[in-house]
């Protein structure tokens, strides 16, 4: 088919065709697109001439197809009509209603008009009603209006007579009249109703009182305290409040009753007062576990569960009892004992099973996780007060047993003996009682505390041995000055010995687990001091006695007598007889001592050079007076009790060998020796010693010195005690001065 007749065919449309015309731009373009589509169709089918054959199918199929079509749109057009149709008339129906709905408020508007105009001439008939209906409401309350004075009154008598419940029902119901008064008149209040608000307070104050005294009503009137309890729970869930909040009223009972215990127990004129601290925790060690029992078998049935007696309880004790505390601890400082035996109570006693540890009151009680009764700070503020109080009082004390002792030392009798024989006083047994007593005591409470009770004990121990050092001092300077001549001065300064051995025995009682020994340590030291002292004093007595024998030694009397070393001996004997009222060790240490002592004084009048032997036999005389000196010597320290090992009179037999050398030339040799066994001794003093055996040539002497310094001098032995470095040796004379010089 030719393309353009084809075109001419399908643009020919008949009349009467649902087909929009050429005004139409969208069907237009989709005529052209649906052209272009067929002859592309048709181009790609028909290009091949074996096709033609077969053009009458296609134009048989395009035909019942294009039929198809138009059927199929003709159809949906004839529908599309339809609907219009039919919308058509319902607008028309609605614009009908419309008009009419229209036309019907115009109506009711000038009706609305009309009557509001009628309303404004009915306004004074209005309010005439409405006084004619408060006038009729008054009329049918006057009786009980009437009555309203008489109401109050009954509901005060009510209130006064404990009747609580009673005066509630009452007090209600005036509150409902005069509510339904000012309802009836428009809100209007009557003075009638001016005494409602008194009325109400008093009742609230009267169930204030019972909450107060809860513990003693739930004894004596548990009745009372549950109408009490009733009111405040009644009222504090009303929605119509009566003068209060709608919770005011239980949280009013609630604070009344703890206001009431606090008032019971921690009152401020019930806090005690100075030495009264520990009767009160006592009072409250009993009163407190039976308040919460009562509070758990009697007030908590009364009360609902919500209120939690037993806790609420327990919280207001230990609130107010804290609070008290703290108010004692700001106010005048505590005593000793009374802090003492607040720390105790507080950190022991009051979470004890004797109080609110007891396995007899609930878990409400328990009270372990609320604010401890006594702060970091309380503490230390207590432990701080008790141990400055106890050191006084110690150092008092102390002083005291010290001045007792020392008063003694000037007394006509001999100083006091135990049973075996020994000077014996109590006062080291008072001074270790005193302290070990506050240390001990302290472990009760806490080991802070103790630890700081124990470091004050060893100070004042420390701070007590010095002032016994210096009374003996001071004891020591008045008798030798003549001042105050104590009639039994040494066996006092024995007597002392003894005490020390007595307080260093028992100062291991001050020794305290996981403290540090630097304090013991320094009494130790102190300790040590006050025997070196003591002994000192002692044996400055003892020279004082044998001085004046050892002027004459050595002499051409010494040689030839042994009445000298006899004398030194009896005095000495005479002097060291008490000695053995001295316990020990410290007896061997002062028969030690005194034993150095009469060697010492015996070397310091050999170094003197007031003797020159003439020849051998004073040599020989001089030698044979150290042995027996240095063999009297031993036996009598023997005789005392000294045990030889310890003794310094073999000095005198070294001393022997050196005068008893027949040969000069050997002296170096023997010197030498000397210095072995003696390594403190100096070349003065063996030169005195050469002096000594008037025999010595100047170079004998030189060489004798010579063997001194060509070896240094050896270490001292293990236990080696000094002596010649003790002993003064005089200055050798200059060896160009002639002997009967000035120089001499």
């Amino acid at each position: 088919m030719d393309p353009a007749a084809k075109d001419n065919k399908e643009s020919a449309h008949p009349p009467g065709s649902s087909c929009p015309g050429p005004e139409w731009p969208e069907q237009e373009r989709a005529e052209r697109l649906a052209r272009g589509a067929a002859l592309k169709w048709a181009s790609g089918i028909f290009y091949r001439p074996e096709q033609l054959a077969r053009l009458g199918q296609y134009r048989s199929r395009e035909v019942q197809r294009t039929s198809s079509l138009e059927a199929r749109i003709k159809s949906v057009v004839q529908s599309y009509l339809k609907g219009v149709q039919t919308g058509v008339w319902q607008l028309a129906q609605a614009l009908e209603a419309v008009q009419g709905a229209r036309e019907s408020l115009g109506e009711a508007h000038r009706l609305f008009r009309s009557m509001a105009e009628a309303a404004l001439t009915l306004e004074p008939l209005q309010e005439r009603v409405a006084q004619h209906k408060q006038l009729q409401a008054l009329s049918q309350l006057l009786p009980r209006l009437r009555a309203v004075p008489a109401a109050v009154a009954h509901t005060q008598t009510l209130i006064d007579a404990q009747r609580l419940l009673e005066a509630y029902v009452s007090l209600w119901e005036l509150e409902q009249l005069r509510e339904n008064t000012r309802v009836a008149l428009g809100g209007l209040e009557l003075p009638a109703f001016e005494g409602l608000g008194p009325l109400t307070e008093a009742l609230g104050w009267a169930v204030e009182v019972a909450a107060g005294t809860a513990g003693q009503l739930a004894r004596e009137d548990p009745a009372l305290l549950v109408a009490a309890v009733r009111v405040a729970e009644v009222e504090a869930g009303r929605t119509g409040p009566l003068g209060q909040h709608p919770q005011d009223w239980r949280q009013r009972f609630l604070r009344a009753l703890q206001e009431g215990l606090e008032r019971v127990y921690f009152g401020t004129s019930l806090l005690p007062g100075p030495g009264a601290l520990a009767e009160w925790l006592e009072t409250l060690r009993v009163a407190l576990p039976a308040e919460l029992a009562t509070a758990e078998a009697l007030v908590a049935p009364c009360c609902p569960p919500n209120y939690k007696v037993v806790q609420l309880w327990a919280h207001t004790l230990h609130s107010g009892l804290r609070r008290s505390l703290q108010q004692l601890l700001t106010g005048p400082e505590l005593r000793a004992a009374d802090a003492f035996t607040l720390l105790h109570w507080a950190q022991h006693v009051y979470l004890g099973p004797e109080m609110m540890g007891s396995l007899e009151l609930g878990p409400d009680a328990d009270v372990s996780q609320l604010e401890p009764l006594l702060t970091l700070e309380n503490v230390e503020q207590l432990e701080a007060t008790f141990v400055a109080k106890v050191q006084a009082s110690v150092a008092q004390w102390l002083q005291k047993a010290l001045d007792g002792e020392v008063a003694e030392w000037g007394l006509e009798k001999e100083p006091d003996t135990d049973p075996s024989g020994f000077y014996h006083s109590p006062m080291p047994a008072i001074v270790l009682q005193i302290l070990d007593e506050n240390i001990r005591v302290t472990s009760v409470v806490s080991k802070s505390l103790q630890q700081r009770v124990h470091g004050m004990a060893v100070s004042e121990l420390g701070a007590f041995l010095r002032s016994f050092s210096d009374a003996l001092i001071r004891f020591s300077r008045d008798h030798l000055r003549g001042e105050a001549i104590a009639p039994h001065y040494v066996s006092y300064l024995l007597a002392t010995l003894n005490h020390h051995t007595a307080l260093r025995s028992s100062v291991s009682v001050l020794h305290l687990d996981g403290m540090a020994s630097v304090a013991l340590a320094r009494v130790e030291a102190a300790l040590d001091e006050l025997q070196r002292r003591i002994c000192r004093l002692v044996l400055e007595a003892l020279l004082a006695e044998l001085q004046p024998l050892f002027s004459s030694l050595p002499s051409r009397w010494w040689l030839s007598s042994p009445e000298l070393l006899d004398g030194v001996c009896e005095r000495t004997a005479n002097f060291c007889r008490d000695f053995r009222r001295v316990r020990s060790p410290a007896v061997q240490l002062l028969l030690a001592e005194a034993e150095r002592t009469v060697v010492l004084q015996y070397l310091r009048a050999l170094m003197q050079g007031r003797l020159v032997c003439r020849g051998a036999d004073e040599r020989t005389q001089a030698a044979e007076r150290l042995r027996h000196d240095a063999t009297q010597l031993r036996e009598l320290f023997l005789g005392l009790g000294l045990e030889e090992s310890v003794q310094c009179a073999p000095v005198l037999l070294a001393l022997r060998e050196l005068l008893n050398l027949h040969d000069p030339t050997l002296l170096g040799l023997e010197v030498a020796g000397l210095r072995q066994q003696f390594p403190d001794v100096s070349e003065d003093h063996v030169s005195a010693l050469l002096d000594l055996r008037g025999d010595v040539s100047r170079e004998q002497r030189l060489a004798a010195l010579s063997s001194l310094q060509a070896v240094p001098p050896p270490s001292p032995p293990a236990g080696h005690r000094a002596l010649f470095s003790l002993v003064p040796a005089p200055t050798p004379a200059p060896s160009y001065c002639l002997p009967s010089g000035s120089c001499a």
